[in-house]
C-alpha cells in the first residue's frame, strides 16, 4: 500500500500576518461604525437601566405604604393585634421586595432576548434536581410560616432563644433577627428556632426585696410599707394591679428580708422595680426605719489577756 508522503503545509507558514491584521482592523471598524447595532445596544442598556430603577422605586414606595397600612395605634398595653401587625408588616415588605426583584430579573433577561420561558422551565427541572439538597431551606421557610401563624413571637417581643436573649427585630421567610440588650444582633435560621421563651405575651411581675434590721419593729415596718404601696399605681402607669406586701421572705444572720410584688405591663418590671427601690429607701429614711448594713465589732485586749504566758512569767 502506497503511502502519500506529500509534505503537509503549516497553516502558520501560509498565513499572511499583514492580511490578518488588516482583516481584524476592518472587522473592528465595521463594528464601531455600525449605527444600527449601537442604536440597538443603547436601547437595550436604557431599557435595563429603566427596569432596575423602576424596581428600586417600587420597593422604596411599597415599604412605607405597607408600614402606613399596618400602623394602627392601640391604646393601653401591648396587644395581640399590634404585635401581629408589626410582624406581618415586616414579612410583607420582604415578600414584595422578592417578587419585584424577581420580575425585574425576568424583564432584564427578556431585554437581552433570552428565552425566559425555557429558562423558567429549566429552573423548574433544576429545582427538582436540587430539592433534596435544599431541605434546610424548605424547613426554615415552613418553620417561619408556623412561627407567624401560631404567633409564637412577634416583632417587638422580648424573647430568649437558646443562649440568645433580646428584642425581635425581624421575622423573615428564612431567618429571624434578635437584638441583644447590649446591641448585638443574633440571626437564626427559622429551622433552628426550637426552644423559645417569650417574655412579652403576659404581664410581668416586679419583685422588690426590702432588708430590715433586727432592731426594727416588724409590725410597724409592715404598716409603713402598706401605706407606701397605696400611691404607687398613680405614680407608675406601668403597674396593672396594686402592689402587694407578701411579708417576711427570709431571715439571715444580719437582716430580715421582706418581699413586695407588683404586676406590670410586659417587660416593664425592671424599670418599676428600680423606681420602687429608690422611692421606698427615701420613704423609710423619712420614717426613721434603719436599713441594715455590715458592722464590725472590735475588741481590744491587754497583752496579759491575749498572751497568758506573760502572766506566768510575772
Amino acid at each position: 500500500m502506497a503511502v502519500d508522503t506529500k509534505e503537509i503545509e503549516d497553516p502558520l507558514e501560509t498565513m499572511d500576518p499583514v492580511g490578518a491584521v488588516s482583516t481584524f482592523t476592518e472587522n473592528v471598524k465595521e463594528i464601531l461604525t455600525d449605527e444600527a447595532m449601537w442604536v440597538g445596544v443603547g436601547f437595550v442598556a436604557i431599557k435595563v437601566m429603566l427596569i432596575i430603577i423602576a424596581a428600586m422605586i417600587v420597593v422604596k414606595i411599597a415599604r412605607p405604604l405597607i408600614r402606613k397600612t399596618f400602623s394602627v395605634r392601640i391604646k393601653g398595653p401591648l396587644h395581640y393585634n399590634e404585635r401581629r401587625q408589626q410582624t406581618l408588616s415586616k414579612l410583607l415588605e420582604n415578600v414584595v421586595a422578592y417578587v419585584v426583584y424577581f420580575v425585574a430579573i425576568i424583564a432584564v433577561l427578556s431585554a437581552f432576548t433570552i428565552d425566559v420561558t425555557g429558562l423558567i422551565a429549566g429552573a423548574g427541572v433544576l429545582g427538582l434536581a436540587i430539592g433534596f439538597g435544599a431541605q434546610n431551606l424548605v424547613r426554615d421557610v415552613i418553620t417561619g410560616f408556623f412561627i407567624i401563624f401560631e404567633d409564637q413571637f412577634s416583632v417587638g417581643d422580648y424573647v430568649r432563644v437558646g443562649q440568645a436573649e433580646g428584642t425581635v427585630e425581624e421575622i423573615g421567610l428564612r431567618t429571624t433577627k434578635i437584638k441583644g440588650f447590649t446591641g448585638e444582633l443574633f440571626i437564626f435560621p427559622n429551622g433552628n428556632v426550637t426552644d423559645v421563651v417569650n417574655f412579652s405575651i403576659h404581664n410581668s411581675i416586679a419583685v422588690v426585696d426590702v432588708n430590715i434590721s433586727y432592731e426594727s419593729d416588724i409590725a410597724k415596718v409592715e404598716k409603713l410599707i402598706q401605706e407606701f404601696l397605696v400611691d404607687l399605681p398613680q405614680k407608675y402607669e406601668q403597674i396593672i394591679k396594686p402592689p402587694e406586701l407578701l411579708g417576711v421572705q427570709n431571715i439571715t444572720t444580719t437582716e430580715i428580708i421582706m418581699r413586695i410584688t407588683a404586676e406590670t405591663l410586659p417587660m416593664q418590671h425592671f424599670a418599676v422595680s428600680r423606681g420602687i427601690r429608690r422611692d421606698l429607701k427615701e420613704y423609710l429614711d423619712r420614717k426613721g426605719v434603719e436599713i441594715p448594713y455590715p458592722r464590725m465589732v472590735m475588741v481590744q485586749r491587754s497583752p496579759e489577756e491575749s498572751n497568758p504566758s506573760v502572766i506566768n512569767k510575772k
